[in-house]
């Protein structure tokens, strides 16, 4: 890889331009209004898979976003990495708290702010540009395809049947994502478990109109405060979630295995000074590393109702919303929880209102095996580039589409990513470090030379 590896440092300066060219479309799949731009980011994609010299680029359509697929066949006898990403990002919002605008790409710090700069157009550009380098060098050693989406930040809707209809087209030996986090620059790291979803929104509706506070409140039930009775009840004092079979098929790790996880490097007293926070919070008996990584949470990401605009208005609300997440891990099934969450919640509300919950999206859990001709060849390729060998890790965010993957295409996914938990995701100023940019191509190459290696 030594003439890839010089044709990725020449054109550094080059990669970094695409880059921010990219980060300027705002592609948010959740806005209708963005539509238009979503589909500009794809097409832009799939151009700049054809300018670095794959074969086969096409837009093919689902009946959300289109898919852009790409291939470079250099042997059918070789083995093929299948690349995994999305060109889509979530909103802005809330846009004041931006320091700029976010969809003006802004390097600053040896940074590069803006929406989606780590989730995931940084991190998915850098294979593009990895492979790139090893085509335009000659040193491509086995096939390669890629698959970036456009509807990752709402679902992955349509991917599952599209995956099922293009079984041979997707036939790989590895799929390969960029679209986590390290633990930190200093100490790299692999991630081998991601937890499943079962996102819902719930509504919860008392009058049939909006109420004067002063005539009818204290003999009407407010639907806020309805609502957050309960979700305050969804947890006990020891932050366990109240769901009568939440935790049914939870694995309980080993106490040798908990101790393992516990290696990572990490700061207590970073976490919260990063955070801002006094204290942490969460299940009790478990670190804060094991809450996120390996016990199942319940989140609200979001409620609303009555008035919220400026000055007073003493109103009694005929509804309350909220956005509610569950993160799942082995052996909990998105469908089964859904369906749990939507019974109890149903069950708590009193009769002075009436509930509907709707279920937006979910996905599995998944877990990486670290014996794997991938994992092996991960593993080399970041101890080669960061000089040390990557920790295993499990991690709190879900890619649905990972475990859909590994039951329909039989391949191993890999979750090399190149950012950090301090990149502000889904968070105003978002960025990714150029240092994690440019290590992630750098070593891209080197998996794939390992897994020719590991693979045979």
């Amino acid at each position: 890889m030594k003439n890839t590896q010089a044709y990725l440092k020449a054109h550094e300066k080059q990669h970094l331009t695409e880059l921010i060219a990219l980060l300027k479309i705002p592609s948010i799949s959740a806005d209708p209004i963005y539509a238009a731009e979503v589909r500009n980011a794809a097409k832009w994609v799939a151009d700049a898979l054809v300018n670095a010299g794959l074969s086969e680029v096409s837009l093919m359509e689902t009946e959300g976003f289109p898919v852009v697929y790409g291939e470079r066949i250099v042997d059918p006898n070789a083995p093929t990495v299948l690349i995994y990403g999305h060109y889509d990002v979530p909103p802005a919002d809330p846009v004041e708290f931006w320091d700029h605008t976010p969809f003006s790409p802004l390097v600053k710090d040896d940074k590069v702010y803006a929406r989606g700069a780590a989730d995931d157009k940084g991190q998915f550009f850098m294979h593009v540009k990895a492979v790139e380098g090893m085509i335009k060098s000659e040193e491509l050693p086995c096939n390669v395809k890629f698959l970036i989406e456009g509807e990752e930040e709402v679902g992955s809707a349509h991917l599952e049947d599209f995956v099922k209809q293009h079984k041979e087209l997707l036939q790989c030996d590895v799929i390969l994502i960029s679209d986590t986090a390290l633990i930190s620059n200093d100490n790299p790291s692999i991630t081998s478990g991601l937890k499943g979803l079962s996102y819902l929104e719930v509504e919860v509706t008392g009058p049939n109109r909006d109420l004067h506070s002063g005539t009818f409140g204290g003999a009407v039930a407010n639907p806020i405060n309805v609502l957050c009775d309960m979700i305050a009840s969804l947890k006990n004092d020891r932050n366990e979630i109240t769901i009568p079979g939440f935790y049914d098929k939870v694995i309980q790790l080993s106490e040798e295995d908990r101790a393992e996880i516990n290696r990572a490097p990490f700061s207590l007293a970073e976490y919260k000074g990063s955070l801002g926070v006094e204290e942490v919070s969460g299940e009790e008996g478990y670190t804060t590393i094991e809450r996120t990584g390996i016990r199942p949470t319940l989140d609200v990401n979001g409620i609303w109702g009555g008035y919220i605009g400026e000055g007073a208005k003493t109103v009694l609300p005929s509804k309350a919303h909220a956005k509610i997440s569950m993160r799942l891990v082995p052996d909990q099934n998105s469908n089964e929880i859904t369906r749990l969450f939507t019974e109890h919640f149903k069950a708590i509300a009193p009769k002075s209102v009436k509930v509907k919950v709707t279920p937006h999206h979910g996905g599995e859990p998944a877990l990486t095996d670290l014996s794997s001709p991938g994992y092996l060849a991960a593993s080399d390729a970041m101890e080669k580039t960061f000089g040390k060998k990557p920790i295993p890790i499990k991690q709190g965010g879900s890619i649905p589409i990972v475990a859909l993957f590994k039951k329909e295409l039989q391949a191993e996914p890999i979750l090399m990513g190149f950012g950090l938990d301090s990149d502000a995701i889904h968070s105003p100023n978002e960025h990714f470090g150029l240092f994690n940019f440019y290590k992630g191509i750098e070593t891209i190459p080197y998996f794939f030379s390992s897994f020719v290696e590991h693979f045979s």
